[in-house]
């Protein structure tokens, strides 16, 4: 006979209708002396630089009511965190009912044991403090580690018995594919049937298996998987498997896993090979941080990330430097087909065995929830450019290899001959030129960076020779071919200690600005992207008399990757010219260098005239650039990263900004104050006015919680006012 059980567990985002306090507050406080807020959230809202590390370092309170009845059924209630900076605890109810250390993995509660039949009341006390018993911290630290409740909380009902992980494994992909799937379950009961459905990106089911269950452990084989597409860059197939839990037939849970068919492998010949096909990685890091918001980004955002390090830098990789990063984050990494490098929380430092123990309990939060991404190729296992500690990363090693056989693991090392005992070398070179590798497979995890920091303003000369320097590496590291390739530092400019950066207290490495915004060295990496997919013309230059040392304007460099590119001055014009192949022959669009150009400026003609390039591919024109001659402001520009947001509370564009000349280039000189007014159900995040530095800039909008259309105005003397439009959708 049938029997009644519970119903099929229910998951919800557990974002909305918090209240927060910069304080630590007694349980009992009344609502009152707290403001509402929704997640993810910083605990503390910056500038966009001069950013003080101590102004976040503070334990604060957020506060949750919620009506949700015990349950009399006994299904089980658990709260899941995503990620909280640095350390917390967990009240409901006034009873402690969890803590975490460390604030870049998620952790769950159980609150089924003290729920009220009435409302309930949540209280958590996060400690943002840099607190040296926790990693990443124990020594100086360049990165910040923004405070508060920054990434999503889940609300999650199941069943006392109930699937808690699944782990598939792609086998064999390229000869003949199997799956083997290891289910684990929270406990065992006689009577449990699970049922698993493969399915294509398109839901059609591929494979189903129905079986008994014998153990907590279950294992799935589906052989004969004859008609499989593989994951891969250009084309990244994800599959899906269903499980279905059943107890005397009735069901009582079912969870999903999304994973792609790929093989991906570090050969000891020096190359790293996708499906078989040896791929030179080409690639940058990110840090996960954002100006304003510190690392309280929504999925939006940490979507968009990774679509920057794919379309528009031409990177198939990315290193999550220091530390595991938003589910977001990688879970669109797999969409797109964009390679993912994951290491574990630190930097050059290793604590006491207390210490290292939360690392290793990281290392095991991060590969069980992050092995099933088809992305990630590589497991970080050494904390990034610390010492050899042999005892320490045997068992590092150890732990990924036992949680997940099918990856290899390296760790970013910053001295060469170091204890080599992950599957790959992995090391920073920060030489400027590439050192043959002694070790094999060999990568190359960090170059430039710290090396030649470049603000956005700065002169032309140094924009140019940072550009060049991303060039030059990227070109040596083609052509090693025992080398599988080489990853910047790094994409975008972050936040740090006073220790490190900047006098603004920020890292000028990245090929981006804080805002994701291009320096000319982002250009360089925009240039590799084949030119079927997108034409790239840029020349890099201010097109003036008086920005290099000695003036003038010899050489012009363009990065671009058309085939050619003529060039005209005022009606002059100079020629044709080709990439420069010879000297970066292992590149697929050397930039094109052109001498000889001052004759025909101000010295040599008395007049100077505007630049005007004109790429071809195939002798057909694809694209130009003009860049005025007179440097004058004359537009204010305007963009948004979307057009709509979610009405969720949590949703937000970018707003980018910029002071153009006539063509719409970016005049670094300008020093105009933007002042913006936004109308509708949003909120603007950032400095209004804006002291405009570098002409490139950006703010942040986030939606209400009611739909609406958002226009936001800005504003400065001189410049015709310009608008944006969003709207903001009801979910």
């Amino acid at each position: 006979m049938r029997k009644d059980y519970l119903p099929m567990r229910k998951q919800t985002l557990f974002n909305n209708d918090w209240l927060f306090t910069d304080k630590k507050l007694d349980l009992d406080a009344s609502d009152r002396e707290f403001s509402a807020i929704n997640l993810p959230h910083s605990n503390k809202y910056f500038n966009h630089h001069n950013i003080d590390n101590s102004d976040y370092q503070f334990i604060s309170s957020y506060r949750k009511n919620f009506d949700l009845q015990k349950p009399t059924d006994g299904s089980l209630v658990f709260l899941e965190f995503d990620g909280v900076m640095m350390a917390c605890e967990v009240y409901l109810n006034g009873i402690l009912v969890g803590s975490h250390l460390g604030g870049f993995m998620s952790f769950s509660v159980n609150l089924t044991e003290h729920l009220k039949d009435s409302q309930n009341t949540l209280m958590v006390y996060v400690d943002s403090r840099e607190r040296k018993d926790i990693p990443p911290y124990g020594h100086l630290v360049d990165y910040l580690t923004f405070g508060g409740i920054y990434r999503d909380v889940w609300l999650k009902i199941v069943h006392p018995i109930h699937i808690e992980n699944i782990f598939v494994k792609p086998k064999d992909v390229l000869t003949k594919p199997f799956l083997e799937s290891i289910i684990h379950l929270s406990r065992y009961q006689t009577g449990l049937v699970v049922n698993a459905v493969l399915l294509d990106e398109k839901d059609n089911q591929v494979r189903e298996i129905h079986t008994s269950v014998q153990d907590k452990k279950i294992t799935l084989v589906f052989d004969a998987l004859t008609i499989i597409q593989l994951w891969d860059l250009d084309n990244p197939q994800l599959y899906r498997l269903d499980v279905t839990l059943t107890l005397d037939e009735s069901e009582i849970d079912r969870s999903s896993a999304r994973f792609g068919f790929r093989e991906a492998e570090f050969r000891k010949d020096g190359g790293f090979y996708l499906n078989g096909n040896r791929i030179q990685i080409f690639g940058l890091n990110r840090h996960q941080t954002y100006p304003y918001i510190g690392a309280a980004a929504p999925a939006r955002l940490q979507q968009q990330d990774a679509e920057i390090l794919k379309y528009e830098l031409a990177c198939n990789v990315v290193r999550t430097s220091h530390y595991p990063q938003s589910p977001h984050f990688l879970n669109r990494c797999d969409e797109i087909g964009l390679l993912v490098f994951e290491e574990i929380a630190g930097w050059q430092h290793i604590g006491d065995e207390k210490w290292q123990n939360i690392v290793l309990d990281e290392l095991q939060g991060m590969i069980e929830r992050d092995r099933n991404h088809p992305s990630i190729i590589l497991w970080g296992v050494r904390i990034n450019e610390s010492p050899d500690h042999d005892e320490f990363y045997v068992r590092t090693n150890a732990l990924a290899h036992a949680l997940d056989p099918t990856r290899q693991t390296g760790g970013a090392r910053c001295f060469l001959g170091s204890s080599f005992l992950e599957d790959v070398y992995t090391y920073n070179d920060f030489s400027n030129t590439v050192i043959d590798p002694t070790q094999q497979p060999y990568l190359i995890t960090e170059f430039a960076g710290h090396m030649f920091p470049t603000k956005i303003w700065d002169g032309e000369d140094r924009l140019i020779e940072h550009a060049l320097l991303h060039t030059k590496i990227h070109n040596l590291q083609k052509g090693n071919t025992r080398i599988s390739g080489a990853i910047g530092w790094c994409a975008f400019d972050y936040a740090t200690h006073i220790e490190f950066g900047s006098g603004d207290r920020i890292c000028y490495h990245g090929v981006m600005d804080t805002f994701r915004l291009p320096k000319w060295a982002g250009y360089f990496y925009q240039s590799q992207i084949s030119p079927s997919k997108k034409v790239v013309l840029q020349a890099a230059t201010h097109w003036t008399m008086g920005d290099r040392s000695g003036s003038g304007i010899n050489p012009l460099t363009i990065f671009t990757n058309c085939d050619e590119v003529e060039v005209l001055i005022g009606d002059i014009n100079v020629g044709k010219f080709c990439p420069e192949k010879t000297t970066y022959p292992n590149l697929a669009h050397p930039p094109i260098i052109i001498y000889g150009l001052n004759e025909y400026s101000a010295w040599g003609q008395r007049v100077f005239y505007d630049l005007h390039l004109i790429g071809y591919i195939d002798g057909h024109q694809v694209a130009e650039q003009r860049i005025s001659s007179d440097k004058l402001p004359k537009k204010l520009e305007i963009k948004s990263s979307t057009d709509q947001l979610m009405a969720d509370g949590s949703d937000i564009a970018r707003v980018a900004f910029t002071i153009t000349d006539e063509f719409g280039n970016p005049l670094p000189y300008a020093r105009n104050i933007i002042t913006f007014k936004l109308e509708g159900e949003a909120d603007l995040i950032g400095e209004n006015p804006f002291p405009m530095i570098g002409g490139q800039a950006a703010i942040y909008v986030r939606a209400r919680r009611k739909s609406s259309l958002i226009t936001i105005t800005a504003q400065t003397p001189g410049l015709s006012e310009v608008k944006v439009f969003l709207k903001i959708m009801s979910q």
